[in-house]
């Protein structure tokens, strides 16, 4: 999910929360300011009734079926209220209710008390919610007045309460429909109406601030997937930089950047272009130089053969001789890695039977092998491993592994060549070249494969390096493993030939 659609889905959320909220503290503070209202109303009216009548227990104690209608007759005008007389102890003693309620019902005290408080001290509370007896399982509205003792009934302090209890009218059907098509639908319309539009803006404020961003992201892109000479020409497409923000610094700065590694991978291109052009004609001006110091090294060597007293001038050739096979070596190496190292250089790649390869390079090199005392095997099994393979370049490979095999290994000792499928459905070929010489130590593995790393046992280092790059061309890899005194297994993995 790129950061723009981050951006306006949380902006979209935050809107919906905030109407949400929004909804929730206008229905909060309308419900509060209803039970302010209703309380209001019930105190004034509960208090005009003991201001009238502060005998209500007296008038109850003289008739008390009278009372029941007395009450009643005083909330003629508060239809959904109902007055209750209780004791002390909250018991009701009398109730303007249609419901009778049981012989002893009691009422919390705790509210009752709390309402006769707030009405003395209205800094204490905005209202109070109570018991309905009627509803028990409802909190309502509730106001109350204490009745004091009177002469008649003896005694001082409070005798008992007056209990309001103020019950929500229902709404009629019609008020009802009326309530939602002009309060809920307009209110809701409103609010969707400000989400809409304001998550339409956060999008436009979103585009305009991410736009720099996406075109970053699109030059990074250029130059991850064509390289700095692609980005690099397509950069003038991108608008200028405006302004001094935080994007256009960022813009500049990574164009400015960007120049500056187009021109250092220029420099390093050409450098590296020139190595590879000095070294190869390095390595094709050193050949026939080497090749006519071969050639005249062999001739003293001929010469001196059947005469003692050349015997140690011909120790000195022998000495000469080696050196320069090895200095042509490895300068024919050289010319072989300047030329594999090529961007322009390019396979050609055949379908063939990998076995039939490892037949012929074992075939090839079966008489040094067997002058050396080593026993050569090219073993088959399964299914043909066929891979896309240039020839030619491949064998230079396997002639590699098989050169530095044969060295290694003692007269007596063994080289196995093998082929064969792997993975699902045989989509991969693994060649090994092993062998049974001493192995390689752990320090060398590492670096075996690098340029001009020279093994313990000598070498130019150039050789498994040519190795590795041909495996690379063929989109392969090549791995060693070894352990000093049990030889030595050089694995190379390649894709199978569709």
């Amino acid at each position: 999910m790129s950061v723009r659609t981050r951006l306006a889905l949380t902006i979209l959320l935050t809107g919906l929360a905030t109407a949400l909220a929004l909804i929730f503290t206008v229905a909060t503070a309308f419900q509060r300011f209803e039970h302010e209202s209703t309380w209001e109303r019930a105190n004034g009216f509960i208090g005009r009734v003991v201001s009238t009548h502060p005998d209500l227990l007296d008038l109850h104690a003289g008739d008390a079926e009278g009372f029941t209608g007395f009450l009643r007759n005083l909330l003629l005008f508060e239809p959904d209220s109902r007055l209750y007389l209780l004791s002390a102890d909250g018991t009701v003693l009398a109730s303007s209710g249609r419901m009778p309620l049981a012989p002893g019902f009691k009422v919390k005290l705790q509210p009752v008390q709390e309402a006769v408080m707030v009405a003395g001290d209205r800094a204490r509370a905005a209202y109070v919610m109570g018991d309905d007896p009627e509803y028990m399982s409802q909190d309502t509205v509730i106001a109350a007045r204490a009745l004091q003792a009177t002469v008649i009934r003896g005694g001082t302090g409070i005798a008992g309460y007056l209990y309001l209890v103020c019950q929500k009218p229902p709404l009629p059907p019609g008020k009802l429909e009326l309530l939602r098509s002009s309060v809920a639908g307009p209110a809701l319309a409103g609010v969707l109406a400000v989400v809409l539009a304001g998550s339409l803006i956060a999008i436009w404020i979103i585009g305009t601030v991410t736009r720099p961003l996406r075109e970053l992201s699109d030059a990074v892109d250029a130059a991850a997937r064509d390289g700095f000479e692609a980005a690099e020409r397509a950069r003038p497409d991108f608008s200028p930089a405006r302004g001094d923000d935080e994007f256009a610094r960022l813009r500049t700065g990574f164009h400015a950047m960007l120049s500056k590694l187009h021109a250092q991978w220029d420099r390093l291109r050409r450098l590296d272009q020139f190595r590879r052009e000095g070294v190869s004609n390095l390595s094709h001006d050193l050949r026939s130089p080497l090749t006519a110091t071969t050639a005249g090294l062999e001739t003293l060597d001929r010469r001196w053969a059947g005469d003692p007293a050349r015997a140690d001038d011909r120790a000195l050739l022998q000495v000469a001789l080696r050196n320069t096979a090895h200095a042509a070596g490895m300068v024919r190496a050289l010319g072989d890695f300047a030329l594999l190292d090529e961007p322009s250089y390019h396979l050609q790649p055949t379908p063939m039977d990998v076995s039939e390869l490892l037949d012929d390079i074992a075939l090839r090199f079966a008489t040094r092998a067997l002058q050396q005392g080593v026993a050569l095997e090219a073993r088959h099994d399964g299914e043909p491993p066929v891979a896309a393979l240039d020839i030619e370049l491949f064998e230079r490979a396997l002639a590699n592994l098989l050169d530095n095999a044969l060295k290694a290994t003692p007269a007596g000792g063994r080289i196995t060549l093998q082929a064969r499928r792997e993975g699902a459905e045989g989509a991969e070929i693994v060649v090994t070249v092993a062998d049974t010489g001493p192995g390689i130590a752990a320090e060398d593995l590492p670096h075996l494969f690098e340029r001009f790393y020279r093994k313990s046992e000598g070498g130019h280092g150039l050789g498994l390096a040519i190795v590795r790059r041909i495996v690379d061309l063929h989109a392969g890899r090549v791995q060693a493993r070894s352990e000093p005194g049990r030889g030595t297994e050089v694995t190379i993995r390649l894709p199978a030939a569709g």
